[in-house]
């Protein structure tokens, strides 16, 4: 489905491209092609086995807390108090090295595993953002999709194309993969958030309060 510019474009879903099977002659040429363009020194490599290994980045826009673990407990199976919810910090980026054959569900793995996340990869799905006549495409990848492929497609420009990692939308939400005490921790800062909005409304309108009350008490003066 296709938007204007005032339709946030960002959220507009784009029909999904034919996946085209190159040859290996034809991977080669793009490869070389690919790392004549790269300005980050990111390039490419192609393997005898016709495998092929690179890098991309992609864009972490998660909105719900994600929950870490220390790296002590990392490997088995950690308890509660060596687990911590925190907000990831909006637009940060992060670079993996993977290879052809690597699909979107293990490029999502891979992710949380390097931030420590013991979230279920099944909450969250990877994106494709692509620049086309002056509008922003923003489309969800399949699981079995490969990256490195789309990005050695659209080369090495990300304002052509780009990764972002996301939860779910709302109505896509798998509810049964988080545990119990992630639920209660989503409660609580959701409760702590809507004090501290709370706390922000009556400071407001206190003011407003006192500012009102100075002003009558300017305007009416007993005669």
């Amino acid at each position: 489905m296709k938007g204007s510019l005032e339709e946030a474009p960002e959220d507009v879903e784009k029909e999904r491209e034919p996946h085209v099977y190159l040859s290996k002659e034809e991977i080669k040429e793009k490869i070389q092609s690919y790392n004549s363009s790269v300005t980050d020194k990111l390039k490419m490599t192609l393997n005898a086995n016709g495998i092929y290994t690179g890098f991309i980045k992609v864009q972490m826009e998660l909105c719900r807390p994600i929950t870490v673990q220390s790296s002590q407990s990392q490997g088995r199976c950690a308890p509660s108090n060596n687990q911590t919810a925190f907000y990831l910090p909006d637009g940060c980026i992060n670079t993996l090295h993977i290879s052809s054959t690597n699909t979107v569900r293990e490029v999502i793995e891979a992710l949380l595993k390097k931030f420590l996340v013991a979230d279920n990869p099944a909450k969250f799905a990877l994106y494709k953002r692509c620049h086309k006549e002056d509008q922003v495409y923003t489309c969800k990848l399949s699981d079995r999709e490969h990256p490195l492929y789309l990005r050695l497609v659209a080369g090495p420009r990300t304002e052509m194309l780009s990764f972002v990692l996301r939860e779910h939308e709302t109505g896509e939400v798998m509810w049964e993969a988080f545990s119990i005490p992630e639920l209660k921790n989503f409660l609580r800062i959701l409760d702590k958030e809507e004090n501290e909005q709370l706390q922000i409304l009556k400071k407001r309108y206190a003011t407003y309060r006192e500012r009102l009350e100075e002003a009558l008490g300017g305007v009416w003066k007993p005669g």
